[in-house]
């Protein structure tokens, strides 16, 4: 039911209980119609039932009786049994002409139906319709008991208790959204307890102790959007500090430690040549020093790539996540299974919240794969519910999940530092981390951020794919 935007809650909830009375009323009286209908059609069955037994009994008492003042047929012996205001009873010969009639008049006190409702009626019902019986004598039919009744008879009777329950539901509505109405009013009462104190402490306001009340709360509420907004700032100026950091640090190990670990196993490289000549004895040595500096310069790589990550504006969200978790499975060498499933357009994201999503992802699968000691690890990334016109800035949300099937435990991570640094990633971002531990064993991580989707025309159509790895 549609109200006026505005209007009071206990009218809308009045007339809603009004509404639903009247259907209820309405459907007792279609009831009470439709019952009264099929009573009156039994009792015609068997009125004409009865005429035509008589009449038949009358031809054959005619036949086998010759008496001059005998008549077929003979209504009126009928009629004092059965004759009803408004009922007609007739005998209609073989020819279908009427031969004899009996009506009943109308009742006297009954009072006439509206036009409208006579119309409604007679258009459901056709209470004009006939009941017709054939009477037979002697194996063969000679005629037909005819039973019918005048509609205006029956649509004034209808009226009558049509009437008694419009009477009922004239007086019962009213006093039942009156009831309705004071039971809501009591109920509702401390909301205008709240709404009156919200005026007296709302503007135009006398008392200069209230006034300055609503402005230090005014104040605050400000100070507090424009604290979190500023929070938001900083936070993100500092993950974005700290990625440089990171890859300034990357930079310096790859230049000096990585290039220092190439010539150590170059120089045990040339030790060992020398060593085969000179000295055999040494070999094993030169061995050792070559398989830790390359199992060094492995693990360099390692810490390499999760300081610096692959350039996700130059490739693009979907295969730099891909190539993570390609990784993944390599280093795992079959103990761990790691899958992916991408969802929507992810390469149409900005490049910082993509980045940011890279981020989130390497740190929740790499805790999940240090701490869970699960057998299979899935991350999965959607991009969702966008709206707006192609081509321009459409509102979505993104939804990143990692999901494991390891030991249940109520923290991500022993420390929960790797838990609080994707929570301040998430905050900058304006969305919402949730970690949950499944009963059965296993946990999901769970990161839903708000995002604006650009892409264009020719993308709309490719809102959603599938990839795994």
């Amino acid at each position: 039911m549609q109200m006026f935007p505005g209007s009071d809650l206990k009218l809308r909830l009045t007339l809603r209980v009004i509404a639903a009375s009247a259907l209820c009323f309405a459907a007792v009286s279609a009831f009470f119609l439709v019952d009264g209908e099929r009573s009156m059609r039994a009792r015609l069955d068997a009125i004409a039932s009865v005429t035509a037994r008589t009449l038949e009994l009358q031809q054959n008492k005619t036949q086998w009786i010759s008496q001059p003042g005998s008549r077929f047929p003979d209504l009126q012996e009928i009629a004092g049994s059965v004759m009803t205001p408004g009922l007609c009873i007739a005998y209609r010969g073989t020819d279908g002409a009427i031969v004899q009639r009996v009506c009943g008049g109308p009742r006297s006190e009954a009072a006439d139906a509206p036009r409208p409702f006579s119309m409604v009626y007679r258009k459901l019902f056709d209470p004009g319709r006939e009941t017709v019986r054939p009477v037979v004598s002697r194996g063969s039919e000679v005629g037909e008991a005819v039973v019918s009744v005048d509609p205006a008879t029956l649509a004034s009777e209808a009226w009558q208790g049509a009437g008694r329950v419009m009477v009922a539901l004239a007086l019962a509505l009213p006093l039942l959204g009156a009831l309705v109405y004071a039971a809501l009013a009591r109920a509702l009462r401390p909301t205008r307890l709240i709404r009156s104190g919200l005026e007296r402490i709302a503007p135009p306001i006398d008392l200069a102790e209230l006034s300055a009340i609503r402005d230090v709360f005014n104040h605050l509420a400000e100070r507090l959007g424009t604290t979190l907004a500023e929070r938001n700032e900083l936070t993100r100026r500092l993950i974005a500090l700290q990625d440089d950091e990171r890859r300034q640090l990357a930079r310096e190990l790859h230049d000096e430690f990585g290039q220092s670990l190439a010539a150590v196993r170059a120089l045990a490289a040339s030790a060992r040549q020398s060593a085969a000549q000179d000295c055999p004895a040494i070999l094993p040595e030169c061995d050792g020093i070559a398989r830790t500096a390359a199992d060094m310069m492995e693990r360099l790589r390692g810490a390499l790539f999760r300081l610096r990550p692959p350039d996700v504006e130059q490739l693009g969200l979907a295969a730099s996540l891909e190539g993570l978790i390609a990784g993944w499975n390599g280093r795992s060498r079959g103990q761990t299974r790691f899958d992916i499933s991408l969802s929507g357009i992810c390469d149409a994201l900005p490049a910082d919240l993509a980045a940011n999503l890279y981020r989130i992802a390497q740190e929740a699968i790499t805790n999940a794969a240090k701490h869970a000691g699960a057998s299979r690890i899935g991350l999965t990334v959607a991009v969702r519910d966008p709206q707006g016109e192609p081509g321009n800035g459409m509102r979505g949300e993104i939804e990143l999940t990692v999901e494991d099937d390891g030991q249940r435990s109520d923290h991500p991570t022993g420390s929960g530092m790797g838990l609080l640094g994707m929570r301040e990633r998430v905050a900058a971002l304006g969305g919402g981390l949730s970690f949950d531990a499944r009963q059965g064993g296993g946990s999901v991580l769970r990161a839903v951020i708000p995002a604006v989707v650009t892409m264009d025309r020719s993308d709309a159509g490719d809102m959603v794919t599938e990839r795994a790895a």
